[in-house]
Formats: structure tokens, sequence, C-alpha cells
């Protein structure tokens, strides 16, 4: 199930959505800023049906 979650960039400070799978307990995934273009890694915490936590790494 995929659950709808925003994050902002390390970069430029741009808040955007992303849709995080939560059937997987933890993830990382690389994503580009849709603004600067520039790539950063999301750590995301999840339970079914919900993102616990979310973790930006970069900049």
């Amino acid at each position: 199930m995929e659950c709808p979650a925003e994050v902002q960039c390390p970069y430029c400070g741009q808040s955007f959505g992303l849709m995080i799978d939560t059937s997987q307990p933890e993830q990382r995934m690389t994503t580009d800023c849709e603004v600067c273009c520039r790539p950063f890694e999301v750590v995301a915490e999840c339970e079914p049906g919900e993102v616990i936590a979310l973790d930006v790494l970069g900049g």
C-alpha cells in the first residue's frame, strides 16, 4: 500500500510530495528535487498503511 508523504529538499528547501510504499518496514530511496534537480536520500520507517518517520539525508 502506498501513502503520500511530504519531504523537503536539503539543498534548496523546497517541499514536495512522494508516494511511499508502506509494505516494507524500512526503506531507503534516492530521489531528485523537483526544483533544483539535486539527488538526495530519503529513509522511511513504515507500518502497513502508515509512514511513521521520514529522514532526509544530504546537503
